[in-house]
């Protein structure tokens, strides 16, 4: 007795060594497409494996039961009772081909098809033999359903097709766990003869070789009957998903399938009738999470628009986009209120003059209005009256850090579009601003600014969307950004090249797109902003004169120069210490001044009606 039990030993240490020694080839199983999927598991985007194939993994969980039971019985029906080899089909096999002096049927099994799939060789009998050792090889590492899933994975279905899962998609256009008979038995006959048996090219003989698989599992699967209702076989091939590949490029899982869908056909829509070598980019954001749940990042793979560019990625000048926050950071600051009025008149800012899209100036009017009309001159005082840098360091912590030529300081200039920003960093800055102002800027200010741009769009759209469109210097930047209680919706159109677009504005090329992409998406409405109304041909109301700097009881460490600044009341401003004015220009709001040394000083501010403002200023 012991010397067969010895010999077993020895045998399965001579199968182990030989396993480890020449382990099966499972590169072509493991290099498959890569799959990108959308937030809720379904098929977003596939890249083909290396050699342009299109091999999508697939497991036996991937495949409804029915094709399973039909892959076996049309295959190998004693699968599941055999090591790999199946002896009686091997000996049918030889006697058939001994009878009719040529191969009637291989007698290969799953296991031994699998075996071949890894790796394809010339039909005879020594590859015979290596697929019989590798098919008891498989099935000692990977047992049944590694077989199977090899199977399913490398099945040819016609061209440069791999695996039940592609097969599905490009005949049939589902995925193949949702395929009923007919259609699997026609993925499963295609395994056999690929070429022979593409139903665009060669349907009857698709269709008899499907009918064949059916009728070998029909009592079970299909009766004669309902096999003759099957149908015709598909007349052409699908192609397979590639939504948001921009997107898929990073592997982006947070994308809702059906609104990327709808996206991508509103922009090929617009990039029918934008000019040559114009494109786009589009993106949809959740407010909350802060989630991308579409994202069109140009038109694909058109060279004529740089379609492999990621758009939304593209540094951009923002136009007037960035006006909203400036007018959020100027409520907490308490320099204006939405009803405070501005002059809207022609200020120089030492050596920069700003002037407003069309030339002209409008005079007295409400804060709000200013925001709403994009006026630059009152978006440049303001951002005068917080600092360029205030903004600047928002920018920063929203993950928008504003882009300045090498050594330049955030100035003026950035009200109006002044510095490089992308369409994924506008995102963030809206999404921000929409949400309270993400601990960043005081909700309640954050939500005066995103409530004042609650309009109607021009040509008619979706109500309680706030909104704001921009335009860069020469048209080279069209910009829309808006947003309701859920998403924020961002779209930027203009030449990848950076060059100008004559007559181009965000309000004539992006606009109408996002009223489109909102009229896409879930009403959520935002509220308006609440405007108290005007007695007929009573001045605007103003707010009370105050001074922003210094404040209340404020300290500074030692003599310098201080620039006073006031808010309110009515121009001219006189600006007194210590009861001496102090030269200052007539439309000016502040003036610079510089303390003789350490002490006690007493401020004051007088406006044109006598209004003061008082505070005392310590200089240690």
């Amino acid at each position: 007795m012991r010397v067969p039990i010895l010999l077993v030993v020895l045998l399965v240490a001579l199968a182990w060594a030989l396993d480890r020694a020449l382990p099966p080839p499972m590169a072509r199983f493991e290099n498959a497409a890569r799959e990108v999927t959308a937030r809720d598991g379904r098929l977003l985007s596939v890249r083909p494996a290396p050699g342009g194939v299109w091999r999508l993994r697939t497991t036996p969980d991937d495949v409804p039961p029915h094709l399973l039971a039909l892959l076996i019985a049309a295959e190998d029906r004693r699968f599941h009772h055999h090591p790999g080899v199946d002896p009686l089909a091997l000996a049918r096999a030889a006697g058939q081909w001994a009878r009719a002096g040529r191969v009637i049927s291989g007698g290969s099994t799953l296991s031994m098809q699998a075996a071949r799939l890894l790796e394809p060789r010339p039909r005879n009998l020594t590859s015979k033999a290596i697929e019989i050792a590798r098919a008891i090889q498989l099935e000692w590492r990977y047992g049944k359903r590694g077989v199977l899933e090899i199977w399913l994975t490398l099945a040819p279905q016609g061209g440069n097709l791999e695996g039940l899962r592609a097969g599905a998609l490009a005949w049939f256009g589902r995925p193949v766990s949702s395929l009923d008979a007919a259609e699997a038995a026609l993925l499963v006959a295609l395994a056999r003869r690929p070429e022979a048996l593409r139903p665009d090219r060669h349907p009857e003989a698709a269709r008899r070789a499907r009918d064949a698989v059916l009728l070998a599992r029909a009592p079970d699967i299909a009766s004669p009957a309902e096999i003759a209702l099957a149908g015709p076989v598909p007349a052409r091939r699908l192609p397979l998903p590639r939504h948001a590949p921009h997107a898929a490029r990073e592997g982006i899982a947070t994308l809702d399938l059906d609104l990327q869908r709808a996206m991508e056909a509103l922009a090929r829509e617009a990039l029918a009738r934008l000019p040559e070598r114009v494109s786009l980019a589009l993106m949809v954001t959740d407010l909350r999470t802060r989630e991308t749940r579409a994202l069109v990042g140009g038109d694909w793979m058109n060279p004529a628009r740089a379609g492999a560019l990621d758009l939304t990625r593209a540094v951009r000048s923002p136009g007037s986009t960035l006006k909203p926050l400036i007018y959020a950071l100027a409520f907490e600051a308490g320099v204006v209120t939405p009803e405070t009025v501005m002059e809207d008149l022609p200020r120089r800012f030492g050596d920069y003059a700003p002037e407003n899209f069309d030339r002209a100036f409008q005079g007295r009017l409400r804060i709000a209005d200013a925001l709403r009309q994009s006026l630059n001159q009152p978006a440049v005082a303001l951002l005068n009256e917080i600092g360029p840098l205030r903004l600047a360091s928002v920018m920063k912590a929203a993950g928008s850090p504003p882009r300045l030529p090498p050594g330049a300081e955030p100035a003026l200039p950035l009200a109006l579009g002044g510095v490089g920003v992308t369409l994924r960093e506008m995102m963030a800055l809206y999404a921000m601003l929409g949400d309270g102002g993400g601990g960043l800027i005081e909700p309640r200010a954050a939500n005066l600014a995103s409530a004042i741009l609650v309009q109607g769009f021009p040509g008619g759209g979706p109500a309680g969307i706030a909104w704001k469109t921009g335009t860069s210097w020469g048209g080279r930047d069209a910009w829309a950004m808006g947003m309701d209680q859920r998403h924020v919706v961002g779209i930027w159109v203009g030449r990848p090249d950076g060059t100008p677009m004559p007559n181009a504005t965000g309000a004539r090329l992006a606009l109408p797109l996002l009223a489109q992409a909102f009229e896409r998406l879930p009403p959520a409405p935002r509220a308006p902003f609440a405007q108290r109304p005007l007695t007929a041909g009573a001045a605007p109301p103003t707010d009370g004169l105050r001074l922003l700097f210094p404040p209340p009881r404020a300290t500074l460490p030692e003599a310098g120069r201080v620039v006073l600044r006031a808010a309110g009341g009515q121009r001219p401003l006189t600006f007194l210490v210590d009861g001496t004015p102090l030269s200052t220009d007539p439309a000016r709001r502040e003036v610079s001044w510089t303390p003789p040394g350490p002490g006690f000083y007493r401020i004051t501010v007088l406006d044109a009606e006598g209004a003061a403002a008082r505070t005392e200023l310590r200089v240690r």
